[in-house]
């Protein structure tokens, strides 16, 4: 690496660390006024809280990675742009491909360390800042295990078994509760295809079902297509925290397509393990557009920074909600797995790509 390189190489790493610090700071700011009254509140001494907090940067830099990588390339082409070095530079014969070099060498250094933390660091600090918040704090402590993508809980008189496609609703599949007596036989079974919560009624509907009862010494078993439950547990009472997937390396995440059984669980496991890498890897395609953005805004405008930095911020949270519609769309089986991981990253360096070329000419 000459002397050149080496110079825009560490200005890449410096407004990365100085970008990165300023996010991240802003965020434990706010999480701090918005969550440290429920330590107080809760009795809990300083050192647990600070712990939280401490705990949670690996979580923060790994949601902002796409947009981290994206304003340190910026600032730092916009830094030279201000200074005047990039029109020397140019003038000296230096192409605008090599001058931008080190900082995509540096996006993908810094890619490659975040999928190294998402495999080895943030599953442990996730579990950490998970145990001290829901359980430590809150006193909620998980009831149960997820063994091939069936969750399995111990309420307070018997015992659930079901699917849960979906955590942001309380819709379930194949539904089971069975209730125990003194003796350890079975007193009452409830199974259904399908099962969610009426919140009106405060009750479960239990849909395509049987319910097996023990009278004396047999059973009665009826069959139903649609019936109400009253049952000790509500599902607000299966806690799994928000980000308990992000508890899971890239390596458990993919061996999840391999444990599923049913179509739509292999989809939504290769979706997930493919988002993953995608969402990591969003910073590459973003710093290659957000370039071109910058010296076009100076050509235009005669700024570069005061315009770039909002649009790069701008084109971030475009590429988010693109990303996530993908993956949603994914999920539900309108667009294949590795077409939603890839199409933004395609899209986007391309654009960036032919962007440059012409601002080279």
């Amino acid at each position: 690496m000459n002397l050149l390189n080496r110079y825009l190489f560490g200005l890449f790493v410096k407004y990365f660390f100085t970008v990165n610090t300023g996010f991240v700071s802003i965020y434990l700011l706010v999480d701090f006024f918005e969550k440290f009254d429920d330590f107080s509140n809760g009795g809990k001494p300083l050192s647990l809280a600070l712990k939280y907090f401490f705990m949670t940067i690996p979580y923060v830099v790994d949601q902002l990675s796409p947009v981290l990588i994206l304003l340190s390339g910026v600032i730092s082409l916009g830094i030279l742009n201000h200074t005047n070095e990039l029109t020397a530079l140019k003038a000296g014969g230096i192409p605008l491909q090599s001058i931008i070099r080190p900082f995509l060498a540096g996006s993908v250094l810094f890619t490659m360390l975040f999928i190294a933390a998402a495999e080895w660091l943030l599953p442990a600090t996730i579990a950490t800042t998970n145990n001290i918040w829901f359980e430590q704090l809150k006193g909620r402590v998980p009831l149960g295990i997820m063994r091939e993508n069936r969750y399995y809980y111990k309420g307070q008189n018997g015992f659930y078994s079901f699917g849960w496609p979906n955590t942001d609703r309380y819709v379930f599949t194949d539904f089971s509760y069975s209730r125990w007596n003194e003796e350890h036989n079975i007193e009452t079974l409830l199974t259904a295809k399908f099962a969610d919560w009426d919140t009106r009624r405060n009750m479960w509907i239990l849909k395509r079902g049987q319910i097996q009862l023990q009278k004396n010494s047999d059973y009665e078993i009826q069959n139903f297509k649609i019936r109400f439950f009253e049952l000790p547990e509500k599902p607000e009472d299966f806690l799994i925290p928000v980000n308990k997937s992000a508890e899971m390396s890239l390596t458990d995440l993919y061996k999840e397509i391999y444990r599923a059984k049913v179509e739509h669980e292999i989809i939504a496991a290769k979706t997930t393990f493919l988002g993953r890498i995608s969402y990591m890897l969003l910073g590459i395609p973003l710093l290659l557009l957000g370039l071109p953005i910058l010296l076009f805004s100076y050509r235009k405008w005669g700024r570069d920074l005061s315009v770039a930095i909002p649009a790069s911020c701008g084109l971030a949270f475009l590429a988010w909600g693109l990303w996530g519609s993908l993956q949603s769309l994914a999920i539900a089986g309108v667009v294949p797995p590795m077409a939603a991981a890839v199409s933004i990253h395609l899209v986007f360096s391309f654009a960036g790509f032919f962007l440059l070329v012409k601002n080279d000419r």
